[in-house]
């Protein structure tokens, strides 16, 4: 198998960049964001912090992995480069996967140093998104690599592939409502569920109103993938890629809504919300694989 090294590599930042996204949910449900003072990249005043707290370690080896994985990210990124680059997508997806680790460092470290909006911060966890969500992509192009083109270059109507476009972007939206109710410590706004505070449509104020607009965001979310997955299903069956793509963001978003539920149930617990984070991540992973899919039908048709 050619490039066998690059796929195994992909493989393991990926898992790591996963990680990473876990450590920051980590930090945010742990108030650890500052356990390490107003400064960067120095951790109160040292670079091996002596006699940490739990809050400190959480923070410190969060900034760790983060930094190595910034590493392997751009070395995933150049060796894509210089090994797929007769893939018409691979220099696009390297660029953003070095752009966007880079803005997530930058935007952690700003937000250590000068303090950050809750609507900025929200963008942390999606900028981590869209920089794993590159790295996976990324390590898709090197598997295809094997693959006959009429394997990887799947045959849509373009109503279909516009709809598999909003489906990125409405997810994106969702997941951004999601960070913001974290960094709006608006979590437990709703209790109960489906119903928020034992009512179908509280009164939309503060916390609440953040909270219960992630929480109809995420609902239709349900819907609108539902529907792309049926007109996957009935028309592009025998297409394999794109219809698996489907099928597997349909799973996730099943998993996500079951997920969103046992947030609330466990009391907003740190591993259910760790759980919660991890499946959002591969759906909008899956999807974004489904839009490379659909972008690539659109090329075809030209």
């Amino acid at each position: 198998m050619n490039n066998i090294f690059l796929k195994i590599f992909g493989v393991i930042t990926s898992i790591g960049m996963v990680v990473v996204l876990i450590q920051g949910v980590l930090v945010t449900q742990t108030g650890s964001g500052d356990a390490c003072g107003a400064e960067w990249p120095l951790c109160l005043g040292q670079v091996f912090p002596e006699s940490p707290t739990i809050q400190t370690l959480i923070e410190y080896t969060h900034r760790v992995v983060s930094g190595l994985l910034g590493l392997m990210v751009i070395t995933m990124a150049i060796w894509s480069w210089r090994k797929l680059s007769h893939i018409h997508e691979t220099r696009f997806f390297a660029i953003i996967a070095i752009l966007f680790i880079v803005f997530q460092g930058l935007l952690g470290a700003a937000a250590v140093v000068w303090g950050q909006s809750d609507a900025v911060m929200a963008l942390h966890f999606g900028f981590s998104l869209i920089s794993l969500t590159s790295v996976v992509l990324l390590t898709a192009l090197a598997f295809e690599n094997d693959m006959p083109d009429v394997v990887v270059q799947p045959t849509i109507s373009k109503g279909m592939g516009y709809y598999i476009y909003f489906v990125l972007f409405y997810v994106y939206f969702v997941v951004y409502t999601g960070a913001y109710v974290k960094h709006t410590e608006s979590s437990a706004a709703c209790t109960g569920w489906p119903l928020c505070n034992g009512q179908l449509i509280p009164p939309l104020r503060d916390g609440i109103a953040v909270q219960f607009g992630h929480r109809v965001a995420a609902a239709i979310l349900f819907f609108v993938i539902l529907f792309m997955f049926i007109q996957l299903q009935r028309r592009y069956k025998d297409q394999k890629l794109i219809y698996y793509s489907g099928l597997i963001s349909f799973i996730f978003v099943i998993v996500q809504v079951i997920s969103g539920a046992i947030v609330v149930f466990t009391g907003f617990s740190l591993a259910s919300s760790m759980f919660h984070a991890i499946f959002v991540s591969l759906l909008f992973t899956s999807v974004s694989y489904a839009t490379l899919l659909a972008y690539r039908s659109k090329l075809k048709s030209k």
